[in-house]
């Protein structure tokens, strides 16, 4: 089974591993608490987790420094 997405597919968009998972974390908080909306139309995942990684990979959620 191939998990989606891949790690190395996010760590293009993040710069880090500590990064990756702390915007993941912040924003799945946000989903499951309801103070943010879902940007994806038809996510895979139905856990708030891999519905925040899906949206980092589409390029929706990302860090700036």
């Amino acid at each position: 089974m191939m998990i989606y997405p891949s790690i190395d597919n996010l760590l293009e968009k993040v710069n880090s591993t500590y990064t990756l998972v702390t915007l993941s974390a912040k924003r799945a908080r946000q989903l499951q608490d309801g103070s943010g909306h879902l940007m994806l139309e038809h996510p895979r995942s139905d856990k708030a987790v891999g519905q925040a990684l899906e949206e980092i990979n589409a390029g929706l959620l990302y860090y700036k420094n």
